[in-house]
């Protein structure tokens, strides 16, 4: 199930990848400290794909931040497969985010002196895992790219390089896939075609996706959507279209 601030149950799942057990996170010292997160509990169920929306400022960055164990949180409990990331060291965290979960960004982040195949290798390095050239090559396949794989970012379009990104995200298969903003920077083709490809993740390889975005259309095409305002879980919707995300976040903005 995936649980609200007040502890509705808004979706029944049988396994979870990720759980949020009264997350309080604040920015900033005495008055002026804010308060990011508010007493957020949720779950996101293996092998769905759920996007996270609101307004600016509503806590959703830090949400996924928190639930990857990329921030600390002041209070509460964050739970992956079961296991509890709160209380980890920062070098027990950076191991369990190398081996177990993979980022996608806005900015793709890719290193622009590597080839797209080295920046796929890249993670499997970090993680002082065996790098296979072959399951590489079968990522940079996977999404389309089997034939770049000595290109550099320079060499790329933006839809290329977060093509790259996505591969590189994968090619340890993670047990949850972290994407924030993925389109944001794409036009609308490239944007589409990434979106199929995440998609195709969860439909065919059962990967767990929680994905930022502002987008309605991006929104729409995750099976399970949540609204933040103010740092809490208000609303949750499963398969919207389009026009019912965009009047939902209209409202929450005005």
């Amino acid at each position: 199930m995936v649980l609200g601030n007040r502890g509705r149950n808004v979706l029944d799942v049988a396994a979870t990848a990720v759980e949020l057990r009264g997350v309080v996170r604040e920015y900033g010292a005495k008055q002026a400290r804010v308060r990011a997160l508010d007493g957020v509990s949720l779950r996101f169920p293996a092998g769905s794909w759920t996007a996270v929306m609101g307004p600016s400022g509503s806590g959703k960055s830090t949400l996924l931040h928190c639930a990857a164990g990329l921030e600390r949180v002041d209070a509460g409990q964050v739970f992956l497969a079961g296991r509890e990331i709160t209380a980890g060291t920062d070098a027990e965290l950076t191991a369990l985010r190398r081996r177990h979960i993979g980022f996608v960004f806005q900015t793709f982040n890719l290193v622009g002196s590597l080839t797209a195949e080295q920046n796929v290798a890249l993670p499997l390095r970090l993680a002082r895992m065996r790098v296979s050239k072959s399951d590489v090559r079968a990522a940079l396949g996977s999404v389309g790219l089997a034939d770049r794989v000595r290109h550099r970012p320079h060499e790329l379009s933006g839809g290329q390089q977060q093509r790259v990104a996505l591969a590189r995200a994968m090619v340890t298969r993670p047990a949850v896939l972290f994407a924030d903003e993925p389109t944001g920077a794409l036009d609308s083709a490239s944007a589409r075609l990434v979106l199929d490809l995440l998609g195709e993740l969860v439909a065919t390889r059962g990967q767990t996706v929680a994905m930022v975005t502002h987008d309605p259309l991006a929104a729409a095409r995750a099976g399970t959507v949540l609204f933040l305002s103010d740092g809490r879980v208000v609303d949750t919707a499963d398969r919207p279209t389009p026009l019912a995300v965009a009047d939902r976040l209209a409202r929450l903005e005005g």
